[in-house]
């Protein structure tokens, strides 16, 4: 899979993922998708840093993953490991 190919379809993965579960859409919307290097998915979320406080959602992030990892397979047939 091409990084190109992701991104024309990371629309169609978040609705999926926000329609499995909200809080989980919540912590991957603003991500950036960096680099696809081989089965590896780099995630950006530069953007959620730049406000003041904390708006990381690390703990989150960590918690949902599994689910991101579930809908990213069930919309590109793609098994990524996902890092940020």
């Amino acid at each position: 899979m091409e990084l190109n190919h992701l991104k024309s379809q990371w629309n169609e993965i978040l609705f999926a993922l926000e329609a499995r579960n909200r809080v989980a859409w919540l912590t991957f919307f603003d991500a950036r998708l960096a680099k696809l290097e081989g089965n590896l998915l780099h995630l950006d979320f530069s953007d959620s840093e730049k406000f003041s406080g904390d708006h990381s959602y690390l703990d989150s992030r960590t918690k949902f993953l599994p689910v991101l990892s579930e809908v990213i397979k069930e919309i590109t047939g793609s098994d990524l490991e996902i890092n940020w």
